[in-house]
């Protein structure tokens, strides 16, 4: 780690470090635990010798690597192969003297070099059989290098296809096309104030059955310069959703909640990030996919509700894509759950309440409608 650059790391395990930003005054609580797309801002840095486990898992490692990488690799295991067994098809010649025997004692008919050598492999390996070149029964050790480049062959083509399929049916892919909400927003249901987030599918092979999650993870400084992770899970409704159409996730921001006393204007100043996750099974191919994203104190709009998408046709139920990040205001108490479960019964001959927003601005409401505005449900 370079001297001029200074980063806050968490020692995870012996040399493994997560690095998360360099040291820049106070940019640090600007640093998002995860991307909008899901990708986790954690770099990993090994020390020597860590190096053994992605070759114990080399199957996993060539899925995860680019596909540049990967072709490059497997071009140079073909390269190899085909260099490697010519080249001791060119010492069985040599051996066995082809360069001045006659055609009709030669080990390999027409190699008479190393460039033939290499030609005969290529052609072996790759099952091209121009039948120019060919294997006689005059020498045992070259029928046996055969047999096993043969086999060398169909094991490396087997791992080849193995890992194209698996990349291209990667679970990433298809978690492109189930996608959460932009924005997060703050409104009332049945007189309670929820957080809530919108997850659809964008594809048309529905999925029936999933599982959604949302945790809440704080990072803070401390005084020696660590950094420390701390997660905690919020209880959300309806973890089991059928997204046959878009569903809109809810987290009541009620007692036990994190959330819980925590107002619009004190967002700005936390430091939290939201990540939520939807785990499901592909009903085409049957793996098993996860679409996650988080949402920043920045993401969380107060007193705003997601727009209606679903509309009932002649014959089936029509879902307006259009809309899934459009919001619009709605009227919310502009203070926190806890304050607004205080003052939900006011002393009496009150007549004014904290305010609400209405259209994007704060304004008193009149105790003789408070009641009404409580029970207002918001999408």
């Amino acid at each position: 780690m370079s001297t001029e650059r200074r980063e806050e790391v968490i020692d995870t395990y012996y040399t493994t470090v997560h690095t998360l930003r360099r040291q820049t005054g106070k940019e640090w609580r600007g640093l998002r635990y995860m991307q909008k797309d899901g990708r986790i801002l954690v770099a990993f840095q090994k020390g020597p010798g860590d190096w053994s486990m992605y070759f114990v898992d080399i199957f996993t490692t060539l899925v995860e690597v680019r596909w540049r990488m990967m072709l490059l690799i497997f071009s140079l295991s073909y390269i190899f192969s085909w260099l490697f067994f010519g080249l001791c098809y060119w010492l069985i010649a040599h051996v066995h003297g082809d360069l001045t025997n006659p055609e009709e004692t030669l080990c390999v008919a027409n190699v008479r070099g190393f460039t033939g050598a290499f030609l005969f492999s290529m052609e072996t390996q790759a099952t091209i059989g121009y039948g120019f070149r060919g294997m006689t029964e005059n020498c045992m050790v070259a029928i046996v290098v055969v047999t096993i480049q043969d086999v060398i062959s169909c094991l490396l083509d087997t791992f080849v296809i193995g890992i194209v399929v698996a990349k291209m049916a990667s679970a990433r892919k298809r978690a492109q096309t189930v996608g959460f909400s932009r924005c997060a927003v703050v409104n009332l249901r049945n007189g309670v104030l929820c957080l809530s987030w919108r997850l659809g599918d964008f594809r048309g092979n529905h999925i029936l059955e999933g599982v959604a999650r949302a945790q809440l993870v704080r990072y803070t400084k401390q005084p020696l310069g660590s950094i420390v992770m701390s997660y905690q899970d919020l209880d959300i409704q309806n973890r089991d959703i059928v997204l046959a159409t878009p569903s809109t996730i809810i987290h009541k921001l009620e007692p036990g909640s994190p959330l819980y006393s925590l107002g619009p204007d004190d967002l700005p100043e936390e430091n939290f990030e939201l990540v939520v996750s939807f785990t499901y099974t592909g009903d085409s191919t049957g793996i098993l996919h996860q679409t996650r994203t988080s949402y920043t104190p920045a993401d969380i709009r107060w007193g705003q509700r997601f727009q209606n998408m679903l509309r009932v046709g002649k014959k089936r139920y029509k879902v307006n894509y259009a809309l899934f990040n459009e919001t619009n205001w709605a009227s919310v108490p502009m203070l926190s759950a806890e304050a607004h479960d205080r003052m939900k019964h006011p002393a009496e001959g009150s007549s004014q309440l904290p305010p609400v927003m209405r259209n994007g601005h704060g304004c008193q409401v009149n105790v003789n409608i408070y009641e009404e505005m409580m029970l207002q449900t918001c999408l």
